[in-house]
């Protein structure tokens, strides 16, 4: 029997076919499963520069006490010096100290403070070599068809 004249084939419409109505249902998600590592690496990293921006602050106020040539005996300045006295110690001797009416005008402080900062990026960069991650998220389309009659 020819397809034309089959009668499952017939169309209501006279020959243009009808057509069924169609539901799409689209979901999308968005997993990041290297979310809590990255945001323990970054946090790592933050600290590590808190630690260091202590120390840099601390021998930057020794650089500036002995700059304005404060009083040794003071409370104060015997804490900072007393402080940053083994940071500053691999330094001391590689430049000889300047010296005008009391004021110490101190290198060495000025190149822990440079070496200081160094090791700090160097440091956060191996800790995220190490805990970091650079893998993000992954996104998942589902689609879904039904034809309605």
């Amino acid at each position: 029997m020819d397809e034309r004249q089959h009668p499952s084939s017939a169309t209501p419409s006279g020959g243009a076919a009808a057509a069924a109505p169609v539901a799409e249902q689209i979901e999308s998600t968005v997993a990041d499963p290297y979310a809590g590592q990255r945001e323990t690496a970054y946090k790592l990293q933050q600290g590590i520069y808190i630690l260091f921006g202590v120390v840099e602050a601390v021998i930057a106020i020794r650089l500036i006490l002995r700059l304005f040539g404060a009083n040794a005996q003071a409370g104060f300045a015997q804490l900072v010096y007393g402080v940053t006295g083994p940071l500053v110690a691999p330094f001391q001797g590689l430049f000889g100290t300047v010296q005008s009416e009391g004021n110490v005008l101190e290198p060495q402080s000025l190149v822990a403070l440079v070496v200081y900062a160094l090791v700090a990026w160097l440091v956060v960069k191996l800790a995220w070599l190490a805990f970091g991650e650079t893998r993000s998220a992954t996104a998942t389309t589902t689609r879904s068809t039904s034809t309605r009659r």
